[in-house]
């Protein structure tokens, strides 16, 4: 079989499922993107962030969230960043950087279907800890790590 028939056909089939999903409105912003919570965002208070995405009170220090994150970023831009909690009914995580002119960089709502693990990757401004959050069972609990952030990577 020719194969620019091949690639035809297979565009074809892409484009029309695409069509119809459309004409069902699966494609709407709505139903394709999740919630978020804009205001979380854009605050530019770690305090006010932390209450409207896991609720109010004070986190206390826990042993059983590992945040990873390497000692040294050499690019300020991309830190990666692991955060995992055997804290038991997690429902959510939240990561971040309180020296950041907005220091909520993640947060995410778990099922207690799954593990309370999450990795990505975040900006950092400056030398700082990143600040993980978990609200398990209703309670607030954190862990930190420093992370210096260089400038090409040569540690000074």
């Amino acid at each position: 079989m020719d194969k620019t028939r091949r690639i035809i056909l297979k565009a074809t089939m892409a484009a029309g499922t695409l069509a119809v999903a459309a004409g069902a409105n699966l494609l709407t912003p709505s139903t394709v993107l999740a919630a978020w919570p804009k205001k979380a965002f854009k605050s530019n208070k770690m305090s006010e962030a932390m209450s409207i995405v896991a609720g109010a009170g004070k986190p206390v220090p826990s042993k059983d969230i590992t945040v990873e994150a390497p000692d040294i970023a050499e690019n300020g831009a991309v830190v990666s960043v692991k955060v995992t909690s055997t804290l038991p009914g997690v429902e959510t995580i939240s990561v971040f950087v309180p020296v950041n002119n907005f220091p909520l960089s993640a947060s995410y709502i778990l099922s207690d279907q799954v593990v309370p693990s999450i990795t990505g990757r975040i900006k950092m401004a400056k030398t700082a800890d990143i600040v993980a959050v978990v609200k398990a069972n209703g309670k607030l609990y954190t862990a930190k790590k420093a992370v210096k952030v260089t400038l090409g990577g040569c540690g000074g």
